[in-house]
């Protein structure tokens, strides 16, 4: 339980850097426009913090931290998090910053992030098998 509330620390402090960040560069900048950096902040508060904290409040009660799926999800997951926020990062700067990128680098942005997108996902599904296992316990 206590690694998962260090964790959602780690995430809500993120978080908080990322939205004083993008309203920082945004305003230095003089750019009004929607820009990827204005996610980043959302989704480390929603997909770091609160999903940590719920399962911190599961952790608590169950013995979820001995279930494989549990030790999977927790590596793959924050590995996939932290990928699709930096690929948020990266393609927020240059929007603010309009910096024009190729096709090329534009593709492997996006392709990053989409795996990052898919390490999140895989992960959730792991958790959500997880506490099915311990719900049948």
């Amino acid at each position: 339980m206590k690694k998962c509330l260090n964790i959602s620390l780690a995430y809500a402090i993120a978080a908080m850097v990322g939205g004083v960040f993008y309203r920082e560069l945004t305003k230095w900048n003089g750019f009004s426009g929607v820009t990827m950096l204005g996610k980043v902040h959302a989704h480390l508060f929603l997909l770091g913090m609160m999903v940590f904290l719920l399962v911190a409040l599961f952790a608590a009660n169950s013995k979820l931290d001995e279930q494989r799926q549990y030790r999977a999800f927790q590596i793959i997951y924050n590995i996939g998090l932290p990928l699709t926020t930096i690929m948020m990062v990266v393609s927020g700067v240059t929007q603010v910053l309009a910096i024009p990128l190729s096709t090329g680098v534009s593709a492997a942005i996006s392709g990053i992030a989409g795996v990052g997108h898919i390490l999140v996902s895989v992960g959730l599904i792991l958790l959500l098998l997880a506490l099915k296992k311990i719900a049948k316990n």
